[in-house]
């Protein structure tokens, strides 16, 4: 069915492509980018370097220093951008996204956070709740996209979900062996969120879903090295200046 109008509602800007339905053209840019960071000899790639590449393929921009949890921007639309690398990307089936340093201590003023792991748990999921209203306040929708790579064997997936909020009551936290917290969800068990007292670091477990997009790349990708670029670009040594 079509999209009723409702009264008073504010006009919605479309997104480039509806949730979780990832076009092929996106696979095919951001393939073609890996490409040509294997042609010049980059090893592999980083959070940031997927930022780029994601941006140009949805015709966004890339906040390369963000605030908060959007990296990527088109229109109404954010996205959180994350890249894992794993032995074989079409096999994952969960990834662990580290998503932002989270200081309950700064926050909310939790000095000793393993005295009350109930409170510096669900401080820590409030914390993540307030970046997502943080940027919902700017944008009509937040996805969080990943990335899953090996480079080497030139074998990718991607799939990306709706950056949802947590309900800070429905997760059991407790330490685990080094000493970190650990988030299960109180009807299931699982694992969900892990976070490490030492450097503040929030990591969430997240399900490979069903939608989960895999591509490769099939040939076998010349390099070329330094100095032929070089050559290309006819650089010169006066293009270096000493100042000091």
């Amino acid at each position: 069915m079509a999209r009723p109008r409702l009264r008073g509602n504010r006009p919605r800007r479309v997104a480039p492509y509806p949730l979780g339905q990832i076009p092929d053209s996106v696979l095919i840019e951001i393939g073609k980018q890996i490409v040509h960071c294997v042609v010049i000899g980059v090893p592999d790639i980083s959070g940031d370097s997927f930022g780029t590449m994601f941006a140009q393929a949805v015709k966004g921009s890339h906040r390369s220093s963000p605030l908060g949890i959007a990296d990527v921007t088109s229109g109404a639309l954010a996205w959180s951008v994350k890249t894992v690398k794993s032995t074989h990307p079409f096999e994952q089936r969960v990834v662990r996204l580290i998503s932002g340093r989270n200081s309950p201590d700064y926050s909310f003023g939790i000095s000793n956070p393993r005295d009350n792991l109930t409170k510096t748990g669900q401080a820590v999921l409030s914390i993540w709740n307030a970046r997502v209203d943080e940027v919902m306040s700017e944008f009509q929708e937040l996805r969080i996209v990943v990335l899953v790579r090996n480079i080497d064997n030139r074998e990718f997936s991607l799939f990306e979900e709706e950056a949802l909020r947590f309900v800070p009551e429905d997760y059991a936290w407790s330490l685990n062996k080094k000493g970190n917290l650990e988030g299960r969800e109180k009807a299931s068990g699982t694992h969900r969120f892990t976070w490490q007292p030492s450097g503040s670091q929030f990591t969430v477990l997240r399900d490979v879903p069903g939608s989960v997009r895999k591509f490769s790349i099939e040939t076998k990708v010349p390099t070329v090295d330094p100095a032929t670029v070089l050559s290309l670009v006819k650089y010169s040594e006066d293009w270096i200046k000493i100042h000091g």
